[in-house]
């Protein structure tokens, strides 16, 4: 084994590449996060920053980048749901990945509580009830109570080094 140099925390760009490329050999799973403006119109993104923190009550937590429009409209709502997106399903990511255009144009979607909603053909989708965030850094950090969820026996998506991965068989 290889002995490396713990890398501290300096300025510049170069720190925060290194910074990202050492997070991303954290092996994740790939959510994308959808609810409604107060317009009744649906948003969504694509979050990789998805974990479980209390079975009892149910509660997970999620981060959120401070600079993208959708903030104010995601730290607003009252619910959102969490959907974790299948093997099959790199394109959804991509789709949500984006800033721009319809997201979910063609798409067919159920309709969880307070309208939020649900992609199909996901492994799991979680709705949550929007009740406490935090500043962290340059991301807001959203704890929210699961008040209902369904689940699917699908592979899941994984992201790791930068590129989609899936499980071995």
């Amino acid at each position: 084994m290889t002995q490396q140099t713990v890398q501290q925390p300096d300025s510049g760009e170069d720190f925060s590449r290194r910074f990202r490329n050492a997070l991303g050999m954290f092996a994740t799973g790939i959510t994308v996060v959808t609810s409604r403006t107060p317009a009744g119109d649906p948003i969504g993104l694509t979050v990789n920053s998805f974990n479980s923190v209390s079975l009892d009550p149910p509660l997970i937590v999620w981060s959120l980048s401070n600079d993208l429009p959708s903030r104010p409209l995601f730290e607003g709502c009252e619910y959102y749901a969490i959907n974790v997106l299948a093997e099959d399903q790199a394109d959804l990511s991509q789709r949500f990945a984006g800033r721009m255009g319809e997201k979910f144009a063609g798409l067919e979607i159920d309709d969880g509580l307070g309208g939020v909603p649900l992609l199909k053909g996901c492994c799991a989708r979680f709705v949550c009830r929007n009740t406490v965030r935090h500043a962290g850094g340059d991301h807001v950090l959203f704890v929210s109570e699961v008040v209902g969820f369904d689940r699917d026996e699908r592979a899941p998506l994984l992201y790791f080094g930068g590129n989609y991965r899936r499980l071995a068989p």
